[in-house]
């Protein structure tokens, strides 16, 4: 049986783009019942950009948990895991420091892209230049044969491979070579947030959360970027860059015109109209909402009866932790062994 490693940071609500990304693929994975699953939350790495002003809510981790099981993750087939209760991940990356230039952590293109756009300069602090081998860790000490990720994430993915690769090479095959599993839907490996931006971010405040309200839902999805040359219902309108379409190509399908929009019987005939003009932005706007909360509804009921009881979702949490120390220690040993290193 192959091992799935895929997680979060706690550093704030997951939003529909997770969803789509990882999250979906996730449930798919568990429910297959081919795979051992490992959801890591990611405490530590939310220091390796903010550790002089890194306050973690008391309920950070707790409130992950709730959008974890709001999407259908199950504690009877994966396993929650908190990155601080793995002790095997704080000693690999010291092994594997030894194994990466400097030059070619910062030639990461995420690290680089994500250097550039927080503007460290040469004031990026090393931790964060340093996360990719800190992820190669959290990957291989879980022998993970698979990683979902998104796009951008896919250099993380090839490093870790690199990693793997030289580590095998010098003391033997030891460490599983890893591969990043991305969602078969081009479409929902980026969800663009509700601004148009090109991606949707916890930081950005263009997102859409798991945890949303009905009404919350509404307020966003009625202020949603469109067709800024679209100003009166009789205008021709583009699809192309709509948020509003690009998020009904995501979510919906025929059924949803049968019960919410039947004066149209697919998205094609809802889009061409929309082309060639006659059709408002409030129409549309409303119709997605529907789509939206019909898929976000169930969730909110999940996540709104596990809030209720903390401990039995924490208790979730520490015994997939108890199950990832053994599972990692088991790897950990083999390192060890394969480098020398007895006591």
């Amino acid at each position: 049986m192959k091992t799935v490693l895929t997680g979060d940071r706690p550093s704030g609500n997951l939003h529909i783009g997770h969803y789509v990304g990882s999250l979906k693929k996730r449930v798919d994975m568990q429910n297959s019942g081919q795979y051992e699953i490992f959801v890591m939350i990611a405490d530590l790495q939310a220091l390796t950009d903010k550790a002089d002003r890194f306050q973690k809510s008391p309920d950070a981790v707790f409130e992950v948990m709730l959008d974890y099981l709001a999407v259908g993750l199950d504690p009877r087939k994966v396993n929650f895991v908190l990155q601080s209760g793995i002790p095997a991940i704080f000693e690999l990356p010291m092994y594997y420091a030894n194994l990466v230039t400097q030059a070619r952590l910062e030639r990461n293109p995420t690290v680089k892209s994500e250097i550039s756009d927080k503007k460290f300069g040469r004031s990026v602090p090393v931790g964060f230049v340093f996360y990719p081998i800190s992820q190669a860790a959290d990957i291989t000490a879980f022998g993970a044969h698979l990683v979902p990720v998104g796009n951008d994430q896919m250099p993380m993915i090839e490093q870790a491979r690199e990693i793997a690769a030289d580590f095998n090479r010098i003391y033997g095959e030891t460490l599983v070579m890893p591969d990043g599993l991305l969602s078969e839907d081009k479409r929902s490996q980026r969800l663009i947030g509700t601004d148009g931006g090109a991606k949707m971010g916890k930081s950005l405040g263009n997102c859409i959360y798991i945890k949303d309200s009905a009404a919350e839902l509404r307020t966003k999805v009625m202020s949603m970027y469109t067709d800024p040359t679209h100003i009166h219902a009789t205008d021709p309108g583009k699809v192309e860059g709509n948020v509003v379409f690009a998020y009904l190509d995501v979510f919906c399908d025929d059924t949803h015109f049968a019960k919410f929009f039947p004066e149209y019987k697919n998205l094609d005939e809802l889009k061409s109209h929309y082309r060639r003009g006659g059709l408002g932005d409030v129409k549309i706007k409303n119709f997605l909402y529907a789509v939206l909360d019909e898929f976000l509804a169930p969730m909110r009921s999940r996540r709104a009866e596990y809030q209720k009881n903390k401990a039995t979702v924490m208790a979730f949490l520490a015994k997939g932790t108890a199950a990832g120390v053994k599972k990692t220690n088991e790897v950990l040993a083999r390192v060890r062994k394969a480098i020398g290193i007895t006591s």
